[in-house]
């Protein structure tokens, strides 16, 4: 439930800071606020899954596992891309709205190659569709529709995080308890 919470957090983000441009500015603030409820929500399913279930600690070697060499070098991978991206897209005069897409298509590379080694594929779902919406982005950025960018790549991108986290979290209270 943790990385749902994690997931939300970045979600509401997307949605907080995006949403804004092309919108009017009763739309943006609905969307703000529910992207706010939304994250809410998770964390109200992480406090009640935590009260229900308190399994024991991980395992070191299974905590190892989850965060070891191949966790540390995509982590790095995406730290290099990201701000290396942006200190490329700045240097090749791009609109400053590519960079949004730009974040969202790294993100998402980063949940792909964090399928198989955490061995979860659920987490590659989020992480194709945040791909595709950034690199939609990077095309809008090139285009007269530029100012859609955080909207597609931005607002987009957080509902996926918030869809997966709400459905994710709803489906672990529905398992029993063990």
């Amino acid at each position: 439930m943790t990385g749902l919470l994690v997931g939300a957090v970045f979600g509401a983000v997307f949605v907080v800071v995006n949403a804004r441009g092309p919108l009017d500015p009763v739309t943006a603030n609905v969307l703000r606020a529910a992207a706010c409820l939304a994250a809410a929500a998770v964390l109200a399913m992480w406090f009640r899954t935590a009260r229900r279930e308190r399994p024991a600690p991980a395992a070191p070697a299974a905590r190892r596992g989850m965060f070891g060499a191949g966790y540390l070098a995509v982590v790095v991978a995406e730290a290099v891309l990201l701000f290396g991206g942006l200190r490329v897209l700045a240097a090749l005069g791009r609109p400053e709205e590519g960079n949004v897409g730009w974040v969202a298509f790294v993100v998402g590379v980063h949940f792909v190659a964090l399928a198989p080694i955490w061995k979860d594929w659920s987490i590659a779902v989020p992480g194709v569709a945040l791909t595709l919406l950034g690199a939609g982005g990077l095309v809008l950025a090139a285009t007269p529709a530029v100012a859609w960018v955080p909207i597609v790549s931005g607002v987009l991108s957080g509902v996926v995080l918030l869809a997966g986290s709400l459905t994710f979290g709803w489906r672990g209270l529905a398992q029993p308890t063990t």
